[in-house]
């Protein structure tokens, strides 16, 4: 069974707070949130992640999206700037986590912004959702980062969702996939495949042929299937009142902690800390 290490951070009290940008606010019921939240750990857990809880940051009701605080490339930790500012101190406790691993980091400096949810890793190929979250400083100093680890990154528009992760992610064979009435440019990238629900757009690569994805997406779930896939479905509906998909909840290391980081990589970057 595939083994990794993914991070995570439980939901807090002032969920339902959490900022909403592109749908109407709804009530968010946050035990039941809670509870879905344990959810998506266990399946995490069953497909062989282990798993560290950071700690909570109570006052940021956005904290549970973890993976807009950092974004992992081959071994180096890359800390963003949320591009909300209510947003921007739950870094520092993900920061702490990831230097107590010894893992190389780097951070993105303002007036740059980015949001780890606009950061969409194929290959080598990093394409970076430039809109409301991350602005053009925040793809240059990313790309400043990763492109002496061997990374292409690309800039690709985003108008229609939160995040380019909102509207596009990818299956284990590098096709993107997307619910097309909310993708910019379908044709941005190499391949594209179209999905038949907006939440089907969003899979986690747990390791091997299974996709971690949303339960209210049978339609694609059977898409997936259908093309050799095996989709583990989970409730996330309460995240997804908040504009939340199965990628933000989690940040996926694909290593275990303890296996040794390397520093080459990051020195070959230039500088650990971006000016």
């Amino acid at each position: 069974m595939f083994t990794g290490t993914a991070l995570i951070r439980r939901p807090g009290p002032a969920l339902a707070e959490g900022i909403v940008t592109h749908m109407d606010r709804v009530p968010v019921d946050v035990d039941l949130a809670t509870r879905q939240w344990d959810g998506y750990a266990a399946a995490m857990t069953d497909s062989g992640w282990d798993l560290v809880e950071v700690p909570p940051a109570d006052d940021c009701p956005d904290a549970v999206f973890i993976e807009d605080t950092v974004v992992m490339y081959r071994g180096v930790a890359v800390l963003t700037g949320p591009g909300a500012d209510a947003r921007k101190p739950e870094v520092d406790g993900v920061a702490k986590v990831l230097e107590s691993f010894g893992c190389p980091v780097a951070r993105i400096h303002g007036p740059a912004t980015l949001d780890g949810g606009d950061v969409l890793k194929v290959g080598s190929t990093v394409y970076v959702g430039r809109g409301g979250r991350t602005n053009g400083e925040g793809v240059r100093q990313l790309r400043h980062v990763l492109e002496p680890l061997g990374a292409t990154v690309v800039a690709v528009p985003v108008t229609n969702v939160l995040h380019l992760k909102s509207a596009v992610t990818a299956l284990p064979d590098g096709t993107v996939i997307g619910y097309l009435p909310i993708v910019d440019d379908p044709h941005a990238y190499d391949r594209f495949l179209a999905v038949p629900e907006e939440s089907g757009a969003h899979v986690v690569l747990l390791g091997g042929d299974k996709l971690l994805m949303a339960a209210d997406a049978p339609r694609s779930a059977d898409l997936f299937a259908d093309l050799g896939y095996d989709p583990v479905a989970v409730d996330i509906g309460e995240f997804e009142k908040l504009e939340g998909s199965v990628t933000c909840l989690s940040v996926r290391l694909r290593r275990r902690v303890g296996t040794p980081w390397s520093t080459t990589q990051l020195t070959s970057a230039g500088s650990a800390t971006m000016r």
